[in-house]
């Protein structure tokens, strides 16, 4: 049976277990409202500006395990998203913007509401794809919701003609998808943890240092085991908050500019700092150059290889998830003879 545009983006979005849309009509999406409306397993929420339907999407994803969606018309409806998108894309939030497009035939010449969406919102996503073509619907929006779950997470885009919405094709959505161009790493090197290992056991004045890859990797739980066994100080960044338990007497509180006192001192003084899926932030460390020391070993576990040495050269970097590489770190260290340095650390 052959399915319109309209009805394969619906049927996609109930295939990927999506409840809730946030959205704006416009001219270009019509024909994907007209079948929104035709169900009941996606409920559309009505927003007053496109602004809002991104930034609404943005943070239902962030406080729930489901992706944010959200649906805005051509030209003005894009624009209007790009705030909430990037806002999505600075934080490494998962999510999908489905956008609606002039008609393939009327792309590049300026039409009524007509925007270069690719173009403009390039910086801002994790990837988007323009669809000229029904029969390639389906892979992409299966595409695009992989890509914003996996790795890094963050914002993918999907822009649809309006035409490309009406015309008709066999719906079949995979059940997988593989992307040549796109395996991200998930597990730790295990020389590199080892090192880390190392580092973190030879330590007079260690640091632990989290950001908001613990949360997004749901790793709070193998965080805190991690800092317990060790015994070593922790800091979390405003977007790591709620990583550690705070009221715990190893917690130093937030850093950074609006953080506490501890927290920046200790980061400033340590001579062993593990970072964990956090990336250096100007508001956590300020200059740089006047966080350089050169007797100051660094860990850095992310899963986004690029944010490795980006702002502060490191010693260790691990790729891969957070939560693999915590439970590889404390297996090493529960089944090592080897114990932190207590006298140092009690001066510390």
């Amino acid at each position: 049976m052959e399915l319109t545009g309209a009805e394969i983006v619906v049927r996609c979005l109930q295939e990927e277990k999506v409840e809730h849309v946030f959205g704006y009509p416009g001219g270009a999406v019509l024909f994907i409202y007209d079948e929104l409306f035709k169900q009941d397993k996606v409920k559309h929420i009505l927003v007053r500006h496109e602004q809002g339907a991104a930034h609404a999407a943005d943070g239902y994803s962030r406080s729930s395990d489901k992706m944010g969606v959200c649906l805005v018309t051509s030209g003005p409806g894009v624009t209007n998203a790009v705030t909430g998108i990037a806002t999505a894309y600075m934080d490494s939030i998962p999510l999908i913007i489905i956008t609606g497009q002039v008609p393939t035939h009327a792309i590049g010449l300026d039409a009524f509401q007509e925007c270069d969406t690719v173009g403009i919102t390039r910086p801002c996503v994790k990837h988007n794809f323009l669809v000229k073509d029904v029969k390639d619907l389906a892979l992409t929006i299966k595409k695009a919701f992989y890509l914003a779950a996996t790795g890094r997470p963050g914002p993918v885009l999907v822009d649809i003609p309006k035409d490309v919405t009406q015309q008709k094709t066999e719906f079949v959505y995979p059940e997988t998808v593989s992307m040549r161009s796109y395996n991200p790493v998930t597990k730790g090197h295990p020389g590199q943890i080892k090192k880390a290992v190392q580092l973190l056991m030879e330590a007079k004045r260690p640091m632990i240092y989290t950001g908001g890859g613990v949360i997004l990797n749901a790793a709070s739980d193998e965080l805190t085991r991690l800092v317990r066994l060790l015994g070593f100080p922790c800091t979390n960044t405003l977007m790591g908050l709620g990583g550690y338990p705070a009221t715990d007497p190893l917690f130093v509180g937030m850093l950074g500019m609006h953080g506490t006192y501890e927290a920046n001192m200790a980061m400033q003084n340590c001579d062993v700092l593990l970072a964990i899926g956090a990336r250096f932030d100007d508001r956590v460390i300020g200059n740089p150059k006047h966080f350089y020391d050169p007797t100051r070993k660094i860990v850095h576990i992310d899963i986004d290889p690029s944010s490795i040495s980006k702002r502060v050269k490191v010693d260790v970097p691990i790729v891969g998830n957070v939560k693999d590489v915590l439970e590889e770190i404390i297996k090493l260290l529960e089944s090592s003879k080897e114990k932190p340095d207590a006298p140092a650390l009690k001066a510390w």
